[in-house]
């Protein structure tokens, strides 16, 4: 049975001779379109899915990827690989995140765009939980839009993407350490403000 693909990847053609990436990284620079394609293709699956941990909604965090790709062809001319590529992608991702975010403070649209992240991790289908999941995790995501930018980025980073915390450290550009901080109190508040709405239960946990 041939192998199926999500909507948004599809199965790139192997190449006949492989140039070293550093070499079609340095051709990107130059502004060459086809080294842009390759890196497209190699590198799209991995900055659409930190995308759409940090923005939650599917459409939302294809618009803002393809946002990404876009500032990284702009300012191709300052990378000077010194950082690995997919950690300068990266980076870009978050700051167009960050813009975002800046722009969109509403709180009613928050609580939309993050209806839905629970799609994002698949499960069986279960048709009688499904509102309370959603539920769930629209009281959640609701609760991280009110903290401070970096504890919220951190704490999605290492709680809810799973990245270790030396991989999250490197996205923001920080300590281990920083990390650990920020995550640690994201949590603190982040139990405190589900207790006081009624969402943990006897053992700490959210309401199942």
């Amino acid at each position: 049975m041939p192998r199926s693909h999500p909507p948004h990847l599809r199965p790139v053609e192997p190449y006949e001779a492989p140039e070293p990436q550093s070499e079609l990284e340095a051709r990107a620079r130059t502004g060459d379109v086809a080294a842009w394609s390759t890196l497209y293709e190699r590198h799209y699956a991995a900055v659409f899915r930190q995308v759409r941990y940090l923005c939650g909604d599917r459409g939302l965090a294809e618009e803002l990827t393809q946002e990404t790709f876009a500032q990284a062809m702009a300012s191709a001319t300052r990378y000077d690989g010194h950082r690995a590529f997919a950690g300068w992608m990266h980076g870009i991702a978050l700051n167009v995140v960050r813009k975002h975010w800046r722009k969109h403070r509403n709180r009613s649209r928050a609580m939309e765009r993050y209806e839905h992240i629970d799609s994002a991790r698949p499960r069986a289908e279960d048709p009688d939980g499904s509102h309370l999941r959603r539920e769930r995790s629209r009281v959640l995501y609701d609760v991280l839009d009110e903290l401070p930018p970096r504890w919220r980025e951190a704490f999605i980073l290492r709680e809810i993407q799973g990245l270790s915390t030396a991989e999250a450290a490197d996205r923001l550009g920080i300590s281990s350490s920083n990390v650990a901080v920020r995550v640690t109190r994201a949590r603190a508040r982040i139990r405190d403000e589900l207790a006081r709405r009624g969402w943990l239960g006897d053992e700490g946990g959210m309401v199942q």
